[in-house]
């Protein structure tokens, strides 16, 4: 069963649905297999669990989204 993960930031339950729908149907059509196939896991990542470029996402001044 395939899997894909996404380590992101806090979203809305419309904008879940969104991402999977989404994930599912370009995973589907890049592999072949069928949607149903696909597990989706969407985990929540506090911008200070995160590091870009050795800083702290939190910290960094140009605040990547």
């Amino acid at each position: 069963m395939p899997t894909i993960f996404f380590y992101g930031p806090k979203l809305s339950t419309e904008k879940k649905k969104i991402l999977i729908k989404e994930f599912t149907e370009a995973a589907s059509h890049a592999t072949g297999l069928s949607q149903n196939s696909f597990v989706v896991y969407l985990l929540d990542v506090a911008r200070e669990d995160v590091g870009v470029g050795g800083e702290l996402l939190s910290e960094k001044t140009n605040n990547i989204s």
